[in-house]
């Protein structure tokens, strides 16, 4: 896994590099190298490089890659946003440094003849940014956007100027790059959407911090989740199993015109590897949904109408002998939903996924999950999650991580809050982010798949915590070789299935 640094580690690790005997210059020097071997990289043989730098420590490192290049015999334009008596330190040191070239730095006007072959570096802003850039800041932004727009490569120093470092949500304006270099070690923002789309093609580059200054950073961590950390916790079949080794997964969902979502769940927990896969729903909704596969089994919920207390017995009894359960796609929610719920979670011995409908029944009283026996995972979109702390989407979508952990670790659960680079949050704080999956995934279904997958995981053997961050992978993975053969727009849920085949199949398992 890539840990993912927040503002208040980054200082702490920089300062802490500087007690083990690495001078910050060195690390701007080594910043700046990498950036002009980038920067090389994008530019064509006689393209021009247009150098703007703010004057802090970012500021800095364009400056060490405006020396290089102009010492190399490249074209180079350089500005400074800001005054020269503006910078301190090793920022002030490579201003004169690069001036010994020959190089000046000097207004770069927004009518510069930029397109194809030329490379914009952002070295506006680093990490420390808290508020939306103004006045020159904002309009050398807005003067990179044009120079983009007319072919020009951009290339950001460590961050994209604009985008706030822990949240990866851009102030306006904020630089969209074609490459970023992250300098040192990944950041939070640049892991979680919409930053990572901001960033382009990011590289984690090594700048030289020693070992030893990382000892300064503390758990909880953010992680980006990367193949081999999921594929090192699926377990490799024995050759002796049988359909009882890999669990018997009981999906609770369905109800009358919206039987495809109990099918999906129960379709997914097959493909996800489970033994056996039964789903408990109405009896008008059974037969629609068992002829989407013979290998499902069934159970009559026989009470009329929603789910409620009149259906507790009757799960319990389903439950009985099962390792994992589903609850929530596209069943009936009514006034009792949510007492039925609290009534089967405290008698449940078993790890149970709360999806969909289950999740808005509980959003009035989410106190319930703390009395659950066994271990909980949600999973809800940015909607449900809304609903579930009682916030609006957008605020829920403008700190995801932050609202992901707060409730994890209030509530003791597994939380997965579902959209572009799926959050996964443990109760002990700790965060993954996951970079599978792709915008043809945006389609009714897809959810429901994805529920049934972490039942499988679930009743195979893997902890909670480590069933959400494999389906959240796997899941997304499978999504992205969908939409491979038929493209985003034509993705539907039911493909994800085949998908996760191939997923299996190229991991051999």
């Amino acid at each position: 896994m890539k840990r993912a640094l927040t503002v208040a580690e980054m200082r702490a690790v920089d300062a802490a590099a500087a007690t083990h005997g690495m001078p910050g210059g060195v690390l701007m020097e080594n910043a700046g190298t990498a950036l002009t071997q980038a920067a090389l990289t994008l530019a064509s043989a006689h393209g021009r490089f247009l150098v703007l730098c703010g004057t802090g420590n970012n500021g800095g490192d364009g400056l060490v890659v405006a020396r290089q290049l102009a010492a190399a015999g490249r074209a180079v334009l350089v500005e400074l946003l800001g005054a020269p008596t503006d910078l301190r330190g090793e920022p002030a040191r490579n201003l004169e440094a690069m001036q010994a070239v020959g190089l000046t730095p000097a207004p770069i006007p927004a009518d510069a003849q930029v397109g194809e072959g030329d490379v914009v570096i952002d070295a506006i802003f680093g990490t420390g940014l808290s508020r939306a850039p103004a006045g020159v800041h904002a309009d050398a932004i807005g003067r990179i956007a044009a120079w983009r727009a007319t072919g020009a490569k951009v290339l950001a120093a460590d961050l994209p100027s604009g985008l706030e470092s822990d949240t990866g949500v851009p102030f306006t304006p904020c630089v969209t790059a074609d490459q970023t270099l992250a300098l040192g070690f990944l950041k939070v923002g640049q892991a979680i959407e919409p930053g990572a789309t901001r960033c382009g093609a990011l590289e984690v580059i090594d700048i030289g911090i020693p070992r030893a200054a990382h000892q300064v950073l503390r758990e909880p961590r953010v992680s980006l989740l990367e193949e081999n950390d999921v594929r090192e916790r699926i377990p490799v079949r024995r050759v002796d199993a049988n359909k009882g080794t890999f669990g018997h997964v009981l999906v609770v969902a369905g109800s009358r015109g919206k039987t495809g979502a109990a099918a999906l769940s129960g379709l997914g927990a097959l493909r996800g590897g489970a033994g056996l896969v039964t789903v408990a729903t109405r009896p008008e909704a059974l037969g629609a949904v068992l002829a989407h596969a013979p290998e499902l089994m069934g159970v009559e919920l026989v009470n009329d109408g929603p789910l409620g207390l009149g259906d507790l017995n009757a799960l319990l009894e389903a439950a009985d002998r099962k390792t994992a359960v589903v609850i929530g796609p596209g069943i009936a929610r009514g006034p009792d939903t949510v007492k039925l719920l609290a009534a089967f979670l405290e008698a449940l011995a078993i790890p149970c996924v709360l999806d969909a409908d289950a999740l808005n029944a509980i959003a009035g009283a989410p106190g319930l999950l703390e009395r659950a026996k066994g271990g909980l995972l949600l999973t809800p979109h940015p909607g449900e999650m809304a609903r579930l702390v009682g916030r609006t989407v957008p605020e829920v979508q403008g700190d995801r991580i932050a609202v992901a952990r707060a409730f994890a670790k209030e509530r003791r659960v597994v939380l997965m809050l579902k959209g572009a680079r799926t959050v996964v949050a443990l109760p002990s704080g700790e965060a993954f982010i996951n970079p599978t999956g792709n915008p043809g995934m945006a389609t009714g279904g897809t959810g429901d798949v994805l529920s049934g997958l972490c039942g499988a995981l679930l009743a195979q053997g893997l902890s909670v915590g480590d069933a959400a961050l494999c389906g959240a992978y796997v899941h997304g993975l499978a999504g992205d070789l969908a939409a491979r053969r038929h493209g985003q727009m034509g993705l539907i849920a039911s493909d994800l299935l085949a998908g996760l085949g191939e997923v299996w199949s190229s991991w051999k398992r």
